[in-house]
């Protein structure tokens, strides 16, 4: 993957499982995912690609019967390790959802919400952070004369990159998306697709999604899972022109099942 040139390697996972109860969601995972670039995680429903996505940030850890084995580094250090702390890790690695979910108040108190989480108090700062951060997500423009309006208001994909501006006002590194589009109309997937591009020049995105060729237009690398199995990694060109594996050749083309 590096055409002889080094890539800074963001994240690494090393023989990682999840469990929910009995069940074996993922196994035994190994991949490395640069730095400043996009992964696509592809896969029928169930394959795993959900559970692996939010082991990045250990968002597992909030469902009660979950058990996570092996490794996750995020810049050398094993997200796992016993004394750990998750909140701080949680704004290194932020989180966008399937369906937006901004908080039932303004336009200004969802973005600085997060600042304020973690003592950011001066209004003036607030501000600095709240434009900054609409800015970046392709929103300010379309919002900044009714920060004080609800955020309930604004439409689907409105919504989707003012959750975008909440995760990006906390300064993450990366930015874990799990099926971003999947509720938006194709004009506001396309607005999100070119905030994508935008946004990968500064942080590392991880995107889950079942559209291969949003999958092929926004990743540099992709990764197929199988039944809680990685499959196939590698550049999402050459997955996607020359697969090694025959299964992610018949998922990519839609022969799959």
């Amino acid at each position: 993957m590096n055409d002889g040139q080094a890539i800074e390697m963001k994240i690494r996972t090393e023989d990682l499982s999840v469990y929910y109860g009995g069940f074996q969601a993922i196994s035994h995972v190994n991949v490395e995912i640069p730095a400043r670039s996009v992964t696509a995680l592809i896969g029928p429903s169930g394959c795993g690609k959900s559970t692996f996505l939010r082991s990045l940030n250990r968002m597992n850890d909030l469902v009660a019967t979950a058990k996570t084995t092996g490794k996750v580094y995020l810049d050398g250090q094993n997200i796992y390790d016993p004394g750990e702390d998750v909140v701080a890790l949680r704004k290194r690695v932020g989180m966008v959802f399937q369906r937006p979910n901004p908080f039932p108040m303004s336009i200004f108190d969802n973005v600085a919400y997060g600042p304020r989480i973690h003592g950011v108090r001066d209004r003036k700062a607030l501000e600095e952070i709240v434009e900054k951060s609409l800015s970046a997500a392709g929103l300010w423009e379309e919002v900044k004369d009714r920060l004080n309006k609800s955020a309930l208001a604004l439409s689907g994909g409105q919504q989707q990159r003012l959750v975008i501006a909440r995760v990006l006002a906390v300064e993450p590194e990366v930015i874990l998306m799990d099926e971003p589009a999947s509720a938006l109309d194709p004009v506001s997937t396309g607005k999100l697709e070119d905030l994508i591009h935008e946004l990968k020049q500064r942080y590392t995105i991880v995107i889950v999604t079942h559209n291969m060729q949003q999958a092929a237009r926004v990743s540099e690398n992709c990764a197929f899972f199988l039944a809680g199995h990685l499959v196939e990694y590698g550049p999402t060109k050459v997955l996607f022109t020359r697969p090694q594996d025959k299964r992610t050749e018949d998922y990519i083309t839609g022969r799959f099942g």
